[in-house]
């Protein structure tokens, strides 16, 4: 195994995106606690997100010029389209099956990510990172259960597993878009979006919603913390770390909401969910340190 080698400040950007995924974990309960449908949840995740995020923008002059800024303007709007969807396909999915489940397939995103990089971009990754990747998405597979799926599923939550599938796909596209365009303002660029999708479910939320109680807290936090502080979190990372640690380090997410789904609503772990989650914590670890076997470092070394 080889020492980790790194620039300046990305340790700092690695444990940053470290805590956003640990907060992005809750997401879900969020939602439950709320007790909203899909749009209607998105939609205030929208909105208290984007007040949050004008306010944080406006204080620190992160809006100069931004009405200028076309290429901003066009990627963060078609990002924004994609994510906000993602969000709702998300959400429905949980809905249908389960907090966990749908977390951990939707998880298979970051498989997906890479293969679009590569496809649609170009990009390039040391196979050796591919395959810590891979055993990474092989522990997603396995904290998902699919045997207990196979044996149990019905048709509510085979839907679930797609719509949570459908998800992955969308937070693929709109994870890459975002790394091109928002590199210089990631800011401006998560504030965009929150609008965008102000603007696209604002029509379809639930009126249902107006009247006083606890639900307005979960629905205060999901947009404050799911989509101000986690969102600041990881746009201000993204361009500071390879696009692999960006997609092995996102499986701490599933981590959170699989553990949280069992303390919060009971859902007990089988072996085989345990055993995913040792391959997750070894497949981050294995990125992340660069650990690399000694006959593949040598190898590199002479080449």
């Amino acid at each position: 195994m080889s020492p980790p080698t790194e620039r300046p400040g990305t340790r700092s950007a690695l444990l940053q995106l470290l805590f956003a995924e640990v907060l992005i974990g809750s997401v879900g309960v969020f939602v439950h606690e709320s007790g909203q449908d899909a749009v209607t949840a998105v939609f205030y995740r929208c909105l208290f997100g984007g007040l949050f995020l004008l306010g944080w923008a406006a204080a620190r002059g992160h809006l100069r010029g931004l009405l200028q800024d076309r290429t901003l303007l066009r990627g963060a709007v078609l990002s924004g389209v994609l994510l906000v969807l993602n969000w709702v396909a998300l959400f429905a999915g949980m809905a249908r099956s389960s907090i966990g489940l749908a977390t951990m397939v939707y998880h298979c995103f970051p498989f997906i990510t890479l293969i679009l990089a590569a496809l649609v971009q170009g990009e390039r990754t040391q196979p050796v990172d591919l395959a810590w990747t891979l055993l990474g998405f092989v522990g997603v597979v396995c904290t998902s259960d699919p045997a207990g799926i196979y044996r149990h599923a019905d048709t509510a939550q085979l839907i679930g597993v797609g719509l949570a599938l459908l998800a992955a796909l969308l937070w693929s596209a709109s994870l890459l878009i975002s790394r091109q365009v928002g590199k210089q303002r990631p800011l401006a660029l998560v504030l965009i979006q929150c609008w965008v999708g102000v603007l696209m479910l604002g029509g379809f939320s639930n009126a249902g919603v107006f009247h006083w109680g606890l639900q307005w807290m979960w629905l205060i936090g999901l947009g404050v913390i799911h989509s101000g502080i986690v969102y600041v979190l990881f746009y201000s990372t993204y361009p500071r770390l390879p696009l692999v640690t960006i997609v092995v380090v996102a499986f701490v997410y599933p981590l959170v909401a699989l553990l949280l789904d069992y303390w919060l609503y009971g859902h007990r772990l089988v072996p085989i969910q345990l055993a995913g989650v040792a391959l997750i914590v070894l497949g981050t670890l294995g990125v992340n340190l660069k650990w690399r076997p000694r006959g593949l470092r040598s190898h590199m070394l002479r080449t």
